[in-house]
């Protein structure tokens, strides 16, 4: 077949997380081509029309999406997909709802409540999740509603206000560094998970489970994976926070019930290819959703596909796997 690769638009100043499409455009390419398709990138930025223009001159049979942002907005994610709906080229990876609602973390997390999924009690400058008195002192950690990739979140995130209009003053003086849309989500002390989903023939399948380490953090350092983990090679938690996957039998129970979950954000949310389900399990061992993401990212080193090569399974076949899960109807 003939592929484009589309991808968000990286300038010359792009920080790291946004840079890394690239590296994912190469891997992706390079199992495309070993495949035997032919594989061909294509940057998407804010003209769409000029997009549509190029998407119909290649005559393609298949996009593989891997758009994170849209003019460095990850606000704008969802108009990869609805601008290839409108095409009618098929497409890798969760379509236009399931991609909204999955990017936008505070839809997301409505969708979960209503569902009894357990995630974090939270609050915006709009709403609240809070019913009844408010805890006056207890950790909030402040988010961006659209970023992902842990942008604007680190230590200093984590706040104890004994108001909410006080969490609510907090929210808005750290808005311009989150994407102009920010909520405050309830601080879980404990351990944290992610879980991998890929599908297949038979339906998804769910990976091996991951948790992050929090290697010499003692009780005045705040567990978070925040930016500097995952981005800056530099930084202390970037070394102090690796991923394992073995574990003990007194876990067998706690990994079944996250398997479990992630089977049905995959179902609730309706998405396809590929998938990933991030977790903080509190100290009394209930397990607490934190975000869906639609679009992990496909990078060799990336832990999407640590739990892959944990599965046994080739990047080129997982690659295959998601092509195939494009065409499929059912």
């Amino acid at each position: 077949m003939r592929v484009i690769i589309l991808h968000s638009d990286v300038g010359s100043c792009a920080s790291a997380d946004e840079q890394d499409v690239l590296t994912q455009v190469e891997a992706v390419s390079g199992a495309l081509k070993r495949l035997g398709h032919e594989a061909l990138p294509m940057a998407l930025g804010l003209d769409l029309d000029n997009a549509e223009r190029r998407l119909r001159e290649t005559a393609c049979d298949l996009v593989f999406n891997l758009v994170e942002t849209v003019g460095g907005q990850g606000r704008l994610i969802h108009l990869a997909p609805a601008l290839l709906d409108s095409l009618q080229i098929p497409y890798t990876g969760a379509g236009t709802e399931a991609t909204f609602l999955s990017s936008n973390k505070l839809a997301a997390k409505k969708l979960l409540h209503a569902h009894r999924l357990g995630t974090p009690g939270w609050a915006s400058l709009r709403d609240s999740s809070w019913r009844g008195p408010f805890p006056a002192g207890s950790p909030f950690i402040i988010k961006s509603v659209w970023e992902h990739a842990s942008v604007g979140l680190e230590e200093g995130s984590v706040v104890s206000p004994r108001t909410m209009e006080e969490l609510r003053d907090e929210i808005r003086r750290r808005l311009g560094e989150l994407g102009a849309d920010a909520f405050a989500e309830r601080y879980i002390d404990g351990r944290e998970f992610n879980l991998s989903v890929l599908a297949g023939k038979d339906g998804p399948e769910v990976l091996p489970p991951a948790e992050i380490e929090f290697i010499g953090y003692g009780d005045e350092r705040i567990r978070i994976v925040g930016y500097r983990a995952k981005w800056d090679e530099t930084a202390y938690e970037y070394h102090h926070t690796p991923r394992r996957f073995g574990f003990g039998p007194e876990d067998r129970l706690l990994l079944r019930t996250l398997k479990r979950m992630a089977l049905r954000c995959w179902h609730l949310f309706g998405l396809r290819g590929y998938a990933r389900v991030d977790y903080r399990v509190d100290c009394n061992g209930n397990p607490w959703i934190l975000e869906i993401n639609s679009n992990p990212c496909l990078s060799p080193d990336s832990g999407f596909t640590a739990a892959t090569q944990q599965a046994g399974l080739r990047y080129d076949e997982v690659i295959g796997r998601i092509v195939e899960d494009a065409f499929r109807t059912d």
